[in-house]
């Protein structure tokens, strides 16, 4: 495998699934911060208290290493959360966050059966994770800026305008032109 394979495999791995509906992608962006903003509280919650979030939660749901599994998830919180909330590896941050948001679904399940207002700010929590590590971050990330760094072709010209690089991309091609012509 070339480098050139490598680059365009990396490059995909990072490019959004995307519309170039300039409001659509704005309204991705706008909720991927207030989303990965508000979650990192709950990183620190953990954190406050580590043991004792190990014994309720945790050691509960009878998982084994209640103390790492709980450190796991803190982290996961206060590392994916701001990930997704600049755009940067958002698919597998954001699969990391669905991951401690089925297990707190989980949790509350199991204590309070379904029980909707206990259960649902998690519910909502996994399911704008589920969106982010399908959908990826959208246009306006920096995910996006790598996927096109990576791979030129890896988003269209379309998605390029929206993000407003067409104009970088028309400025290099008029100075390459100049540099060819005597």
């Amino acid at each position: 495998m070339n480098i050139t394979n490598i680059t365009r495999t990396t490059a995909k791995l990072f490019q959004p699934n995307v519309s170039t509906n300039h409001w659509s992608q704005s309204t991705l962006a706008i909720a991927r911060v207030v989303i990965g903003v508000m979650m990192v509280h709950n990183g620190q919650d953990k954190l406050s208290d580590i043991e004792n979030f190990a014994h309720t939660y945790v050691e509960y749901l009878g998982l084994p290493f209640p103390i790492f599994l709980s450190y796991i998830a803190a982290y996961t919180e206060l590392i994916g959360a701001p990930l997704v909330a600049i755009g940067l590896f958002t698919r597998p941050a954001a699969l990391g966050l669905l991951g401690t948001m089925t297990v707190a679904m989980y949790h509350h399940i199991s204590v309070a059966g379904l029980s909707l207002p206990y259960l649902e700010l998690s519910a909502i929590y996994a399911a704008c994770f589920l969106c982010f590590t399908v959908n990826g971050a959208g246009l306006f990330s920096i995910d996006a800026l790598i996927a096109n760094r990576l791979d030129s072709t890896a988003l269209t010209l379309q998605s390029k305008q929206v993000m407003r690089l067409e104009k970088v991309y028309q400025s290099d091609a008029a100075e390459k032109q100049t540099e060819v012509l005597p």
